[in-house]
């Protein structure tokens, strides 16, 4: 066929379909708008504080696909195009995709649908995975993408999300940390629980309820080990203050005249 043949084909059928393509955009502008009204209720949800940014980006992912295959069902519907013709080419070639795509991939997708679903940790928290802080900045069906403290972007397949311990230090939530030191056997408990403390006062960020407090947590051959708990509610800021906490710490002990070098070590030698 000719490409003149082509057109004045395709002529006659525009013209016996205006009234088809008119109603389909009018269609497209209301569903449009729909999706438009919808996302600005969920994004005032979420500002109000009734739903939280993981279950909102769900949400408007499930309205635009939802917006997206009701606009093209009523235009196919509209202008005469066999669904069933075309769904069965979907199917078809869709079968084909994924027998030739990674399983894999297919794991993460059904991996991230179960994150969405279960939420054991939401847009904006903080995680440790293997060794590192992250902040989670979304979640989508194949990755996770988070952030480092770094600034530096990292996507994460929510298949191995899944199989790794993820600690969840959340957005706001109080959290308690540590600071273990060793002292001699000769420190008095009272000097060196008063030096920790001490530390712990002059730290902004650490809560005053619950408010610090220390504890012996271990009888070492040489030396006592005593820890320092306090409580923050940044998590975002975990490894700011514990650097500060254990920068008071030196300072407390150098004027309490406290050793925090290894008492075993210097024992054996002598």
């Amino acid at each position: 066929m000719t490409t003149l043949e082509s057109l004045s084909t395709l002529f006659p059928w525009l013209y016996a379909n205006v009234d088809n393509f008119v109603i389909s955009i009018i269609f497209l502008i209301l569903a449009y708008g729909f999706y438009r009204f919808s996302s600005g209720q969920i994004g005032r949800l979420s500002r109000e504080g009734k739903l939280d940014e993981t279950g909102a980006s769900l949400l408007r992912r499930l309205f635009r696909w939802g917006v997206i295959l009701a606009i093209l069902a009523f235009t196919f519907s509209q202008l005469g195009i066999q669904i069933d013709l075309l769904a069965g080419l979907l199917v078809l070639a869709g079968g084909t995709v994924l027998g030739f795509a990674a399983m894999n991939t297919l794991g993460n997708a059904i991996a991230g649908f179960i994150l969405m679903v279960s939420r054991p940790f939401r847009i904006g928290d903080r995680l440790y995975i293997e060794g590192q802080f992250m902040d989670v900045e979304d979640i989508d069906l194949i990755f996770t993408r988070m952030r480092t403290p770094d600034n530096v972007n990292i996507a994460i397949p929510n298949q191995k999300l899944l199989q790794t311990d993820v600690m969840d230090f959340g957005k706001e939530r109080v959290i308690r940390r540590r600071h273990a030191i060793t002292a001699g056997y000769g420190d008095p408990r009272e000097k060196v629980e008063a030096a920790l403390l001490e530390a712990a006062g002059r730290v902004e960020g650490l809560l005053d309820d619950p408010g610090p407090y220390v504890w012996i947590t271990e009888f070492q051959n040489y030396a006592v080990e005593y820890t320092l708990f306090v409580f923050i509610n940044e998590p975002r800021r975990v490894q700011e203050i514990d650097a500060l906490v254990r920068r008071e710490i030196m300072i407390a002990c150098d004027k309490y005249q406290i050793d925090l070098s290894t008492p075993t070590l210097i024992k054996t030698i002598r």
